[in-house]
């Protein structure tokens, strides 16, 4: 392989990553932002005597400017790339069930409908378990998904480890390996799955649904919700995640004998 053929691959590699920040920033603190500070009704706020500012437009509209960046973030990288990004896809996904669910749960009248902190909270729980499942499912397929979100070959030599293991006739303790960091990585999203739901009941279960401002109060603390997950779950699942990762690593060290540094790809 030329040294112009492998700079190429990089390139073409590194342009189909998303960029963290970029990600962070219009996936969640963006829509955040909307929904805190543009969801106030003019006339409700007007009503309940309360000062008016230029930036609010009402709960529908906050609702589809908080939308548009995500949405408009994943068409222009699926535009970019010519292919869908697994995370990508999933938080367009999320975004998308987000907004189908809010409209549902907002009354004509201006209220909420009730349980909307149940069924809210039953929505941000349902991608985490499901993406559980078919994290264990698939390790019985050619596509585990274990590979696509720890086990890359963009961290590990792949080709080297399944080497080494042919060599030396470990293939069942390799896949006993693999089994257990999958199960582990599971895990994972499985306690995202509980923390999403009671975080959810937490900020949502003191709405009050028949409000004249309800639509209001419902985005803010949506926010509340969207916000505080990103430090509230996001901290103890890295955590996870990076136990998942010294245990996979120990279980990868005991069959080839390899250090970490060889384990790994070359930074």
């Amino acid at each position: 392989m030329s040294i112009e053929t492998s700079e190429e691959k990089k390139v073409e590699k590194k342009a189909g990553q998303e960029h963290p920040l970029a990600n962070i920033l219009i996936n969640v603190l963006i829509p955040v932002l909307a929904l805190s500070y543009l969801s106030k009704d003019p006339a409700i706020q007007e009503m309940l005597h309360k000062d008016v500012k230029p930036w609010h437009i009402g709960p529908l509209k906050a609702l589809l400017v908080a939308l548009a960046f995500p949405i408009g973030y994943g068409i222009w990288f699926f535009w970019k790339t010519k292919k869908m990004n697994f995370f990508s896809g999933l938080g367009l996904f999320s975004v998308l069930l987000t907004g189908g669910l809010t409209l549902f749960l907002w009354n004509k009248d201006g209220t909420v409908k009730e349980h909307a902190d149940v069924l809210f909270g039953l929505k941000e729980a349902s991608i985490p378990f499901v993406l559980g499942i078919a994290i264990i499912a698939s390790h019985w397929t050619k596509s585990p998904l274990l590979r696509v979100f720890l086990y890359s070959d963009s961290l590990f030599d792949i080709i080297k480890i399944e080497s080494k293991v042919a060599e030396l006739g470990k293939g069942v303790d390799y896949q006993k390996v693999l089994l257990r960091a999958t199960v582990l990585f599971a895990l994972s999203f499985f306690l995202s799955t509980l923390m999403n739901f009671g975080l959810a009941m937490y900020f949502l279960g003191d709405l009050n649904h028949a409000a004249p401002n309800a639509r209001e109060l419902y985005n803010e603390q949506v926010a509340k919700v969207t916000g505080w997950g990103f430090a509230v779950i996001g901290v103890p699942i890295m955590a996870f995640l990076f136990f998942t990762l010294r245990k996979l690593l120990k279980g990868l060290r005991g069959i080839t004998g390899f250090s970490d540094e060889e384990l790994m790809m070359p930074r």
